[in-house]
């Protein structure tokens, strides 16, 4: 495995299709206990935030997703990253920073001058993924998962990033 450099002709972002949904369904079934369901991502398809990543070999061809969207604002909308993952044969290579980059941009496109999510309390690599990349801690949202663990809600001020 190698590290996704930016130009990594074998990993590219790219929209979600229909036909990425199975393996953006296998994905979610083998990282979370408490997955998305099929319709849930079908449900998704014409977001612009929802986006994979892409490598030019192999038959399951998506190494990972993010689904983010949109919220009225009291002028700009708020830019909210609902799920991401990665395939666990790729993880650590980079495909999670990338994914969270472009989902972020992609909702920039979209006026969000905030982009928040929320994370398991108890999720470290996440959390610090999400911290190098400049999201902060909000506050705590009491057993928000079905399994009663609390979720960490995040928030990133895109003015605070460069090239946002």
């Amino acid at each position: 495995m190698t590290a996704v450099q930016r130009g990594d002709p074998d990993v590219w972002v790219r929209q979600a299709t229909r036909a990425d949904l199975l393996a953006i369904v296998r994905i979610e079934q083998s990282v979370f206990s408490h997955p998305w369901p099929y319709a849930a991502f079908e449900r998704q398809l014409d977001t612009a935030g929802f986006l994979v990543a892409a490598e030019q070999s192999g038959l399951d061809s998506v190494a990972g997703y993010v689904v983010g969207d949109t919220i009225p604002g009291h002028g700009r909308p708020l830019g909210h990253i609902k799920d991401i993952a990665v395939r666990s044969t790729r993880q650590g290579d980079g495909i999670g920073w990338l994914l969270l980059s472009r989902g972020v941009a992609a909702l920039a496109g979209q006026g969000a001058h905030t982009v928040k999510l929320e994370v398991r309390e108890s999720n470290e690599v996440a959390r610090h993924l999400y911290e190098e990349f400049g999201f902060e801690y909000i506050r705590r949202l009491p057993e928000y998962y079905a399994d009663g663990e609390d979720a960490g809600v995040m928030a990133v001020r895109l003015a605070d990033r460069d090239g946002f």
